[in-house]
């Protein structure tokens, strides 16, 4: 892989004064080593998922495991409780290994953030229930779940870092869509999981040693993701920054964390709003639906989890066909298209759901994944383009997981208890519709980064070929503005 070897600047080669752009200075990608890094990044999101879909479709049978003491409503709250208790810690996973990230590299750290996954979800499978051990089956179950958050809190900004950073200018967008692709598959293997054994096991069954089953392959699959991370080199951009970290080492210090704030509180902002969009919409779609379908409209478990299953299945190949458009029509158009269709049909489609029709639950859904779609394809290839290759991991790793913490974790929390308070079954459409406003806000400070280097790197492309006709094209357009200016 021929890395960059220019000035770290941003868009160095368009700057008067700077020297004109080689071929030499031009990232060319190794293929190969492309698709090895864009399925261990996605890898690792699927695991993460996986625990989510699991403990979603679970979730009324995990609260009468470790709550059962509480109404049917008070025990789905108790148990999204200490789902959105992971996300207080997020920001602090966040603190730690994203600093961590920009220091020692990504590979190294996406290596962490998978085994720690794989054991926290583990070990949520060896916990006795409430019957057993009274309070500490709660306890522990809130503790593993912390293992789990404080781990996440390194996994995303990671992952979308190193693919963001692995990908060529004209196809980030798509390679970063995969990420996501693993986050649906992830989904859709905890949940399809689910499904088999409720259909599978006698509702005894499930509640005294079922439930544990998906827990335990968290194991194998923390083994084989954490192989295939070790087995990848690190990225080309942060290579180079690192090179000439070393060469600058007693010249210009580390930004200090509070120094970075300030420097990039606008893009932190960009950040948080564009994840609290893509955020509340995933969670009130994978997280809180599923429960919503059972334990407020009464549906049966298996109709309920089989629709989920059916929309989160579809949307896969849509992540990556808004992934393959926003490269050429732009990040932003595609993100305002998801956030003014919330706007728009988040109130008819959360009727049609409660109408507890099939088929009208399943229209409702499908429009809230194909919107939803929208986002996932486009956020991995916007949010590391926000901010430059010394800083990605550690600002997007923090104010991504601020975010999420904030707003994403604590939808299904918050939502289920808007409609127990409440008793208006469309209260998720005024939270989706408050989120598309702000996602609508953010959309329009953005700056569009589709076809363009990242912050700080120099052009990524995928062959000689795209180097050269690239250094053509900006060599012609220097003249062109040269004889403008005579």
């Amino acid at each position: 892989m021929n890395v960059a070897t220019g000035s770290s600047k941003k868009h160095f080669w368009q700057k008067k004064g700077q020297k004109e752009l080689t071929v030499d200075d031009i990232t060319i990608v190794d293929k190969a080593m492309l698709k090895r890094a864009v399925g261990a990044a996605a890898l690792g999101n699927a695991m993460e998922w996986f625990d989510f879909g699991v403990y979603s479709y679970l979730a009324v049978t995990i609260g009468k495991v470790f709550f059962p003491g509480g109404s049917p409503a008070a025990q789905l709250i108790a148990t999204f409780g200490a789902f959105a208790a992971a996300f207080l810690v997020r920001p602090i996973g966040g603190l730690f290994f994203g600093p961590l990230g920009d220091r020692i590299g990504r590979q190294k750290v996406l290596a962490i953030t998978m085994i720690m996954m794989a054991i926290g979800t583990f070990c949520i499978g060896l916990i006795p229930g409430y019957n057993s051990i009274g309070i500490a089956a709660p306890l522990l179950l809130l503790l593993a779940r912390l293992v789990q958050g404080f781990s996440t809190g390194g996994e995303y900004g990671g992952a979308a870092t190193f693919i963001a950073e692995y990908s060529t200018d004209k196809r980030r967008g798509f390679m970063g869509s995969w990420l996501e692709f693993g986050t649906l598959g992830g989904y859709l293997l905890g949940a399809g999981l689910v499904t088999a054994l409720t259909a599978l096991l006698s509702a005894d069954q499930l509640l005294s040693w079922g439930w544990r089953i998906p827990f335990f392959i968290a194991a194998p699959l923390g083994l084989f993701g954490l192989y295939i991370r070790l087995k990848l080199e690190e990225t080309p951009a942060f290579q180079k920054h690192m090179e000439k970290q070393e060469a600058l080492e007693h010249s210009k210090p580390r930004l200090t964390l509070w120094q970075m704030l300030r420097k990039y509180r606008a893009q932190m902002l960009k950040c948080i709003g564009l994840v609290l969009l893509f955020n509340v919409s995933n969670y009130m779609l994978t997280s809180y639906m599923p429960s919503y379908l059972t334990g407020v409209l009464g549906l049966s478990e298996l109709s309920g989890l089989m629709l989920v299953l059916v929309v989160m299945f579809v949307m896969m190949p849509l992540t990556l066909f808004w992934g393959h458009w926003n490269d050429r029509l732009g990040r932003r158009p595609v993100i305002a298209l998801g956030a003014v269709g919330l706007l728009v049909f988040s109130i008819p489609c959360l009727m049609l759901v409660a109408t507890g029709n099939l088929v009208f639950v399943f229209i409702g859904l499908m429009i809230f994944g194909v919107l939803h779609s929208c986002f996932s394809g486009t956020m991995p290839s916007a949010l590391p383009a926000l901010f430059a290759t010394d800083v990605r991991y550690s600002a997007l790793a923090i104010g991504f997981n601020i975010s999420v913490s904030l707003f994403g974790g604590t939808t299904p929390l918050m939502t289920a208890w808007l409609v127990d308070k409440f008793q208006n079954l469309l209260m998720p459409a005024y939270y989706l519709m408050g989120a598309g406003v702000i996602g609508l806000i953010t959309v329009f400070f953005m700056r569009e980064t589709a076809r363009k280097p990242l912050h700080g790197s120099a052009p990524a492309v995928g062959s000689e070929a795209e180097a050269v006709k690239l250094v053509k094209k900006l060599k012609l357009r220097r003249q062109k503005e040269h004889r403008a200016t005579q």
